[in-house]
């Protein structure tokens, strides 16, 4: 009885969050409504403001004004992972919504998407035609639950004026782990009492790539069926290269320079201030130096990895537009996302936001357009055979926390390596198993609806 009453007052709060949900600024309803105008109106959830919002908008006018039954209509919506599916529970979803890459994973796994399969077939929308660690993002269990609209590839971003003073070719980065160690020494500085004032590198800066340095080494997260691999050789180097470089400058010196940087978008961000010498950053730091440090000499490479075998390792990641089920217009939803994967389309919503395209198929009008200089390289390494995407584990979420756990206990010198890695795989090795007996019970029941859908 006492769990019977908790569940109820869930769903009475899920019903009240819901009910808010659906209504947008100035009192809007967000689901889609009868128009006097006789033509569909599609509501699309998206999370971007300011200059990408303005992107996605120039596509959306040209879309509304290439036909006159579809209107489309954008709402910039924050916290969307938890809002979306909120909605979808309640049946009040958007018809379109841009996710981030992971959220296909839940989402698909608790089948709060359509599946794009029958329209991808139909209307010879061909996974071949995307670059393939881009297109993977879309897909789980052998089905497409997107399609994308802007990609980003990860690459080693450097001072050229801080390698000139510290004695180095301003054009000729690191191409190995040992040389980017080397490097970060030199350019690394102290005061009279042995402060850090100048840091090489430090792979906890920024904080969002914890989970993924073991690609670097040759590392996996998990074998792609039943089992976590956080403890091969690889993954472990890995986290002994993040444990050697704290020891080298001590924990306490960096913890303290670290804290002294400000806020990602301002000029109080170590790497725009030119205290940190390199960093892995995405495609997107080219806009951010031209905002925060225009006059900043910098320059892009692969970020090295341990090995010659292991060129041009990247993480590609990428927004996603979906169809959440219960959509009053899949349809014509599919027809808006379609018409955003056409390359016209596609390159004038990734110029605009500064994106290379999630496409194989280029134009040279694209490149000379675009404002930043080195978009080649980042398109060259979303096309790499080292480029990884989001593990495809209906935990990633889970795998990316413990990941960074991991790493902040090596990094601050609170465990091993070892033990941290064995903890972390523990963890998601009994939650995937637990998920994967959740998944068997309903899988070929589900799989058969997909594909008839």
């Amino acid at each position: 009885m006492r769990n019977g009453a908790g569940a109820w007052r869930v769903l009475l709060a899920a019903v009240a969050v819901l009910s808010a949900l659906a209504m947008g600024s100035c009192g809007k309803p967000k689901a889609s409504r009868p128009s006097a105008d006789g033509r569909v109106h599609l509501v699309y959830w998206d999370k971007w403001a300011g200059d990408e919002q303005a992107a996605m908008e120039r596509v959306i006018e040209r879309f509304n004004n290439s036909q006159d039954r579809i209107v489309v209509e954008y709402f910039q919506v924050t916290d969307i992972r938890t809002k979306l599916l909120l909605a979808t529970m309640g049946q009040t979803p958007p018809d379109v919504a841009g996710v981030f890459a992971e959220t296909i994973l839940r989402y698909a796994d608790r089948d709060a998407l359509l599946p794009l399969n029958r329209y991808m077939g139909r209307d010879g929308v061909d996974p071949e035609d995307y670059l393939p660690a881009v297109i993977k993002l879309c897909e789980y269990q052998g089905f497409y639950w997107g399609l994308p609209s802007t990609p980003a590839s990860l690459a080693l971003h450097y001072n050229k004026r801080l390698f000139r003073e510290a004695g180095l070719d301003p054009e000729r980065p690191p191409r190995t782990i040992a040389e980017l160690d080397e490097y970060s020494r030199a350019l690394t500085r102290v005061d009279a009492n042995g402060h850090l004032t100048q840091l090489g590198f430090a792979p906890v800066e920024p904080p969002w790539f914890k989970a993924w340095w073991i690609w670097w080494f040759g590392g996996e997260h998990w074998d792609g069926k039943e089992r976590i691999t956080l403890t091969t050789k690889p993954c472990l180097e890995a986290l002994r290269w993040i444990r050697s470089i704290a020891e080298t400058h001590g924990t306490e010196d960096l913890q303290w320079f670290l804290a002294g940087g400000g806020q990602f978008r301002s000029a109080q961000n170590l790497f725009l201030a030119e205290k940190i010498a390199m960093q892995l950053q995405g495609v997107w730091m080219a806009t951010f130096i031209e905002r925060y440090n225009p006059g900043m000499e910098w320059g892009v490479a692969p970020f090295p990895a341990v090995s010659e075998d292991l060129a041009d390792v990247t993480f590609v990641d990428a927004d996603i537009l979906v169809i959440p089920r219960g959509a009053r217009h899949p349809d014509e939803a599919w027809e808006f996302i379609r018409f955003v994967q056409q390359q016209e389309n596609m390159e004038l919503l990734c110029l605009g936001q500064r994106k290379f395209s999630p496409l194989r198929e280029v134009s040279e009008a694209f490149y000379e357009q675009h404002p930043n200089p080195h978009i080649h390289l980042f398109h060259r390494l979303a096309e790499s055979k080292n480029a990884h995407a989001v593990p495809r584990i209906p935990l990633v979420e889970m795998l990316r926390d413990e990941m960074a756990v991991a790493v902040d206990k090596v990094w601050l010198r609170k465990d091993t390596p070892d033990n941290a890695l064995q903890q972390a795989q523990e963890h998601l090795q009994t939650e995937l198993d637990r998920r994967r007996r959740q998944w068997e019970r309903v899988r070929e029941e589900r799989i058969e609806e997909w594909s008839r859908q």
